[in-house]
C-alpha cells in the first residue's frame, strides 16, 4: 500500500536527488520545470485512441476540444494522429500531416501545441505549420528529428523507447529498480540531442505505452505508481520530466475518468513537473489543492 512511512523512507533514501536543481524550459511563455505544476491537454485524431473522450473525429473537433482544455487549465496541447496502443493501426506519414497540419496552424498562434509522433516526416510538417514542442515517440530517424527540431527551434520530450517506436514490441525495465536503467537510457539520448543543437528536452518515461510484460493490469499499475512516486531520482539528468497520468481502468472501474486525479498526486510527490492528462479540469483542481493545503502543524504564536 501507499504509506506516510514508505514516502517518508524514499525521501530519506534519495534526499539528495529530490533537492536536485533542473534546467527549467521556456516555449511559448510556459515554464515547464519550474515551481508551478504545468499541465498537457491531450487530444487525439485516432479513432483507435482507448480514451473516448480525447478523440476528435474532424479539424473542428479537435480545435474545440483543444480550445476547451486551455479553457479549463491546460498549458499546453498534445495533438496526435496515431494511437499507441497495440492494436490501433498503423497512420502512414501522409495521412497523418493530412490530419495534423490543419490542426496546428488553427491553433498555434492561440496555444502552446505539442505533435506526437515518430516519423521525421511528420515533425517537418508539424514544424512547418507552427508547432512549438515535439513529443517524439520513436528512435528510428531520431536524428533527422532532432535536426528538424533544432532548426526550428523547438523543445523536445524525448520518450523512453527501445529502438524502433513505441508501437513496436517491447518490455518495460521491471526486474529491478527501474530508475537506474531509465538514467542510463535518457543519458545518452539527451547529450545526443543537445549535440545536434537541441536546446530544450523533456523527459518521459513512458509510462502510458504498451508493453508485453505488463499486460496484467495490476503489474502494469503497480510499475506505473513506482516510477511516478521516484521521478525525482530521474533529476540527475538535469532536465523536467513529463508523465503521462495512468486510468488504471481494472481498480477504478466505473470511476476511471477520476483515476488521473489520484495519480497526479502521486506524481507531484514523486517530482512530475509536466502532467499529461485527458482530464484538464479534475487535474488542474487536484493539483490546485495540493499546492494551497499544508499538512504541517500551525506552531503556536
Amino acid at each position: 500500500m501507499i504509506s506516510l512511512s514508505a514516502l517518508a523512507a524514499l525521501h530519506s533514501e534519495y534526499a539528495d536527488d529530490l533537492a536536485r536543481p533542473v534546467e527549467p524550459v521556456t516555449v511559448g511563455g510556459v515554464t515547464i520545470g519550474g515551481r508551478e505544476p504545468v499541465l498537457m491537454g491531450t487530444v487525439n485524431l485516432s479513432r483507435d485512441s482507448t480514451y473516448r473522450e480525447s478523440i476528435a473525429v474532424s479539424t473542428e473537433a479537435a480545435v474545440r476540444k483543444a480550445r476547451t482544455q486551455v479553457a479549463q487549465g491546460a498549458h499546453l496541447v498534445d495533438v496526435g494522429a496515431e494511437s499507441s496502443t497495440a492494436a490501433a493501426a498503423r497512420v502512414d506519414a501522409g495521412a497523418q500531416v493530412e490530419r495534423l497540419r490543419p490542426v496546428v496552424e488553427a491553433l498555434a498562434p492561440e496555444c502552446v501545441v505539442s505533435v506526437e509522433t515518430y516519423r521525421p516526416e511528420v515533425v517537418e510538417a508539424s514544424l512547418k505549420a507552427g508547432a512549438h514542442i515535439l513529443n517524439l515517440t520513436g528512435r528510428d530517424g531520431e536524428d533527422d528529428m532532432l535536426g528538424h527540431a533544432a532548426s526550428y527551434g523547438a523543445t523536445v520530450i524525448l520518450c523512453f523507447c527501445e529502438p524502433d517506436d513505441v508501437r513496436a514490441e517491447a518490455t518495460a525495465p521491471t526486474d529491478a529498480d527501474a530508475l537506474p536503467y531509465l538514467v542510463d537510457h535518457f543519458g545518452p539520448r539527451i547529450e545526443r540531442a543537445g549535440a545536434l543543437g537541441v536546446e530544450r528536452v523533456v523527459i518521459d518515461p513512458g509510462l502510458g505505452f504498451y508493453y508485453g510484460n505488463l499486460v496484467d493490469p495490476t503489474v502494469r499499475v503497480r510499475h506505473q505508481a513506482a516510477v511516478l512516486a521516484q521521478c525525482f531520482r530521474l533529476r540527475v539528468l538535469g532536465v523536467p520530466v513529463c508523465n503521462a497520468l495512468p486510468h488504471a481502468f481494472d481498480l477504478f472501474e466505473d470511476e476511471f475518468r477520476k483515476a488521473e486525479g489520484f495519480f497526479a498526486v502521486l506524481a507531484r510527490l514523486g517530482g512530475t513537473d509536466l502532467f499529461r492528462t485527458h482530464e484538464v479540469a479534475h487535474v488542474r483542481a487536484v493539483l490546485a489543492a495540493m499546492d494551497a493545503l499544508d499538512v504541517e502543524q500551525p506552531q503556536p504564536r
